[in-house]
């Protein structure tokens, strides 16, 4: 689907590109999924030393504030889900983490397991939703389920 370019690109835009491409990183010729993701791990360790409730918050607010920021974001690219919104990875790999032990062999799992969710895309029908919500869906699932997957090895639940 072909979406409308915005017809002038003002100071807001270019503050909406800043967010949505993860302080630019999602302008690298190759891989800024990668660097999303991995600016993701950068966000977890800022705010390791938080209550574990209030980094759910933080990751919930951003994955709302994404929403927002990616539905903007389209219009300013004039292309559904360009691949230069990284916002979606960054949210994504923050619920990978949520009450993962800090554990560097762990945030190495989630970094690979949740890359491989997010280019598989396990539920195609998430990418099927419009504007933000369905940018930020996809990674949201990709997140989540890598989050029970390391829950599930680190507290030996099955």
């Amino acid at each position: 689907m072909k979406i409308k370019k915005a017809a002038k690109f003002d100071f807001s835009d270019k503050i909406i590109v800043f967010i949505a491409t993860g302080a630019y990183v999602g302008y690298f010729p190759f891989a800024p999924g990668t660097l999303g993701t991995l600016w993701g791990i950068v966000f977890y360790y800022q705010f390791l030393e938080l209550q574990p409730l209030f980094y759910v918050f933080i990751t919930l607010v951003l994955f709302f504030i994404g929403v927002r920021i990616s539905d903007r974001a389209e219009k300013v690219f004039g292309k559904k889900d360009d691949g230069k919104i990284v916002i979606d990875e960054i949210s994504g790999m923050m619920f990978s983490l949520i009450f993962i032990p800090k554990k560097l062999e762990l945030i190495i799992a989630a970094f690979v397991l949740f890359r491989i969710f997010d280019i598989l895309k396990p539920i195609k029908k998430l990418e099927k939703i419009e504007g933000g919500m369905g940018i930020m869906a996809d990674d949201l699932f990709a997140g989540v389920l890598t989050n029970v997957l390391l829950q599930i090895y680190v507290y030996g639940i099955l």
